[in-house]
């Protein structure tokens, strides 16, 4: 979707939207994404396209505001969540691999990000079948105090139903093992941006093993250094390739697990 192709009219509005959403005004968005639609452009390639953008830039009422238009035209909340707002948190962290983007650009699009992401929440309840919601003890490892993929994977394990206990970042390796005894956790996933950090994880697997736990908790790792052989290598369950995938995993594996958890104490 390249905005520089589309006629000039949907351009000008696009433009009004940008204005409106930044000075968060709500009857002038919805009237702006009725007159959009009437064009009859593809409103889901453009709105996706706008809070990848957003969040990018670190536009929170942009983000807010383009994320409202999502609901509106009936975008899935999952895929405003994920190709939309993760997506704009994506394009920053290429510019920062690249020398092109600093710390403080990081940040102000991860507060973006995390303004629309807090709209789109009441809207990812998965079914629920009625069963008490298993927990999940999450967290960034010791060292390390990067927390926007954690919360995006806590967002998802939410949305799919699980309790999550967020132990925030820079979290203790036996800090992990307390919670999961303490909440009757059912897994636990640690996460780090910096290979520096990547061996407080096997710490916290061997305080598991140690404990009698392991063979009764999932153990889910990630970040950008790791590697499927790494997460073999230390004994994890896995390491999946995103957020959406660790949601996916582990509800899949619970499901297909013996339903009579034991207790933890």
């Amino acid at each position: 979707m390249e905005f520089d192709e589309l006629p000039e009219e949907v351009r000008e509005l696009i433009e009004q939207l940008d204005e409106a959403a930044e000075d968060e005004e709500e009857e002038a968005i919805e009237e702006l994404t009725e007159k959009l639609l009437d064009t009859g452009v593809d409103m889901e390639a453009i709105t996706l396209k706008k809070l990848s953008l957003c969040v990018m830039d670190g536009e929170e009422e942009m983000s807010v505001g383009w994320t409202k238009v999502a609901l509106k035209i009936g975008i899935d909340p999952f895929k405003a969540l994920l190709k939309g707002l993760a997506a704009g948190m994506s394009l920053i962290g290429d510019k920062y691999e690249k020398g092109e983007a600093f710390v403080p650009q990081l940040m102000i699009a991860s507060s973006a990000m995390y303004e629309g992401m807090e709209l789109l929440s009441p809207y990812l309840k998965a079914n629920s079948s009625g069963a008490d919601p298993s927990t999940v003890v999450i967290g960034t490892v010791e060292g390390d105090v990067h927390d926007i993929g954690k919360n995006l994977v806590k967002t998802l394990l939410s949305a799919n139903g699980f309790n999550c206990v967020d132990l925030g970042n820079d979290v203790e390796a036996d800090r992990f093992v307390e919670a999961a005894k303490e909440y009757q956790a059912t897994a636990v996933s640690m996460s780090t941006l910096m290979t520096t950090t990547m061996a407080e994880m096997p710490k916290v697997i061997n305080m598991l093993e140690s404990s009698g736990m392991r063979d009764k908790i999932k153990v889910m790792v990630g970040g950008a250094p790791l590697s499927t052989d790494y997460a073999a290598k230390i004994g994890a369950d896995v390491s999946p390739k995103d957020a959406a995938g660790a949601a996916n995993w582990l509800k899949t594996t619970l499901s297909e697990s013996p339903s009579d958890t034991e207790n933890l104490n």
